[in-house]
């Protein structure tokens, strides 16, 4: 005696054959066709699935090695370019900072000059107050050399003795400076006169006055004032004028 589950198989096949069999010739083509469909695609399932994982498992590695080498160009490229990079970059900025500087103070330079004795008229300036005075005499009219307001003596005094005129502090270079900055343009000049003359004390009083009330500004150096015989006085000025030029006077 056949088991239970054969006997039922068997019953199920026969049911089959008799549906395949009641079919005609077009419905068993279109039922034949379906079922191969369907080996096909668990033929399909079985041997072409582990297949595609390995595909889909490769993708991903060629996708993660692609990232890899980018991050590694990127790092390449950056050493590069810092091994490019100008050790003396910090040095060129502080230089490029000073002339700025420098080509500032300069027009402001230019600008406080038109308020300025200009060198050449300053002796002729000097004698014609004299000469417009009438009582007193021109002695002597002295030009003193050109001197740069950045090598006047540090402790406060002059080739000839004269106060120092006061000038800005320069500024301090940058501590990470590898090399030392140019030396910088000379900017101001001073250009100096030193004027003798004789006449009596009240005489020389309102020189001097005439000269404090001029429209232009002159610089005083010093003053001596000795008594030759009372009541004339001989007095030596010195007086001094700015230029960005560097020329002597013209007298």
């Amino acid at each position: 005696m056949k088991p239970r589950w054969q006997h039922d198989l068997q019953l199920r096949w026969q049911r089959l054959a008799a549906r395949i069999d009641a079919l005609n010739q077009r419905e068993r083509i279109l039922a034949f066709a379906a079922l191969l469909a369907v080996l096909a695609f668990l033929a399909q399932t079985a041997m072409l699935g582990p297949l595609q994982r390995r595909q889909d498992a490769l993708r991903s590695r060629i996708v993660q090695q692609r990232s890899d080498t980018a991050a590694v160009d990127a790092e390449i490229v950056q050493k590069l370019e810092a091994s490019r990079a100008d050790p003396d970059a910090p040095l060129h900025m502080h230089l490029q900072d000073v002339r700025g500087e420098t080509e500032r103070l300069g027009s402001e330079l230019r600008a406080m000059q038109h308020g300025l004795v200009a060198p050449e008229r300053i002796a002729p300036l000097l004698e014609s107050i004299l000469r417009a005075n009438g009582r007193l005499k021109l002695v002597a009219v002295r030009t003193l050399p050109v001197d740069p307001l950045s090598a006047l003596d540090p402790a406060g005094a002059t080739r000839d003795g004269a106060p120092r005129m006061p000038q800005a502090a320069p500024a301090a270079p940058p501590q990470d400076a590898a090399k030392p900055a140019a030396d910088a343009p000379e900017l101001l000049f001073r250009h100096g006169v030193e004027v003798t003359a004789r006449g009596s004390y009240l005489d020389m009083v309102d020189y001097m006055a005439a000269l404090e009330a001029l429209p232009t500004q002159l610089f005083w150096g010093k003053a001596q004032l000795e008594v030759e015989q009372y009541p004339t006085v001989r007095l030596t000025l010195t007086l001094y004028t700015l230029s960005l030029d560097d020329k002597w006077m013209k007298l």
